[in-house]
């Protein structure tokens, strides 16, 4: 059930948005400030190519100091805007039936783009 909707995730928006990730990705990892952040923004491209049959995780290096100083940078420059894209996805989404799983996959991705050094998809 997961690759079917999978597949329906990619044709209808993960495919545009995974590669929004990674090319921002990249971007970042141009300068050498940005590559911890770059390098979160290439796994949450991987995570958004397929988000059905993945669970929201703590990572387990994500509770020290260091990633709460990135967090809190993540989450003012980038991190609102992502969210809150998924957000309004999800709402979208969410008004037909059809749409209800592809609302609570964007649903799960809210806590990875507002905090990724502190969660994963797996």
């Amino acid at each position: 059930m997961s690759l079917i909707g999978n597949i329906i995730w990619l044709i209808f928006g993960g495919l545009p948005a995974a590669i929004g990730y990674f090319v921002g990705g990249l971007t970042l990892c141009l300068t050498i400030v940005g590559i911890p952040f770059g390098l979160v923004s290439l796994r949450m491209a991987g995570a958004v190519l397929t988000p059905f049959g993945k669970t929201v995780v703590p990572n387990p290096r994500g509770q020290g100091c260091l990633a709460t100083f990135f967090n809190i940078l993540w989450l003012l420059i980038f991190g609102w805007g992502i969210a809150l894209a998924h957000i309004v996805g999800g709402l979208i989404l969410a008004v037909t039936i059809v749409g209800l799983p592809f609302a609570r996959q964007h649903f799960k991705l809210v806590p990875v783009a507002l905090f990724p050094f502190s969660y994963q998809l797996k």
